[in-house]
């Protein structure tokens, strides 16, 4: 069966029985991470706004990416990845994608977006088992999640290519996401996280998520990092 369910609810609910869990986080620590392990570099999530990251970039020889996004040092900005120096270890906090990594109790954490939906798919395919797609959601400042279009996209880009019985909104997500397939630049550009990344001046980042399989990475969560791998 593939699920598909927001959150830590979707995380709770779904992932101690699911074989695979895949986090969708398009905009942008999903974005990041593909654009990160394309030059071998090494993404280790970790909660966000957290001191002890210090720490625990210090403990694992790693660089600590920036809690604030920047074009000018690691940081959830997909822009600030796209030089990164071949086999860099990054720490990489984020309020939605890493926390949701580090909740996963599946036996397989991945995590997707457009750029690199159909890699991803085709390697969960070589398996049998549960499956549950999570998109991430954003967070309101009291911590609720707020819907993300973009993430429900991913998820329905990755379900779409994805073999076995749907729930009906696994179902759904996959609907959405094929028939806006050819607007997909228009909606994501004009959704309260595109506008929020334009408007702050990161529209780069937004057009490197929308690159739809111009990647082709498949990040597996190996004990506390993700890294290019396959089953």
């Amino acid at each position: 069966m593939i699920n598909c369910e927001w959150g830590i609810e979707g995380i709770n609910k779904y992932s101690s029985d699911s074989v695979v869990t895949v986090i969708i986080d398009v905009l942008s620590f999903s974005t990041c991470v593909d654009i990160a392990l394309s030059k071998n570099a090494v993404i280790f999530p970790y909660r966000f706004k957290d001191d002890s990251a210090i720490q625990y970039a210090k403990t694992n020889n790693a660089v600590l990416a920036s809690f604030n996004r920047s074009k000018d040092s690691y940081s959830l900005s997909p822009a600030s990845l796209k030089n990164i120096n071949t086999e860099t270890r990054i720490v990489l906090p984020s309020p939605n994608g890493s926390e949701l990594s580090l909740s996963s109790k599946s036996k397989v954490t991945m995590c997707a977006c457009l750029r690199n939906y159909r890699a991803v798919a085709e390697s969960i395919n070589s398996i049998s088992g549960n499956v549950v797609v999570i998109p991430a959601g954003e967070k309101w400042t009291n911590g609720t999640i707020r819907f993300a279009i973009e993430d429900y996209l991913g998820a329905g880009a990755l379900i779409s290519e994805l073999k076995g019985e749907l729930s009906v909104e696994a179902y759904a997500s996959k609907k959405l996401f094929e028939s806006l397939k050819t607007e997909l630049r228009d909606v994501i550009r004009g959704s309260i996280s595109g506008r929020e990344l334009i408007e702050k001046g990161f529209p780069e980042d937004v057009d490197l998520a929308l690159e739809s399989n111009a990647g082709k990475t498949i990040p597996i969560l190996l004990d506390n990092y993700y890294t290019n791998s396959s089953f």
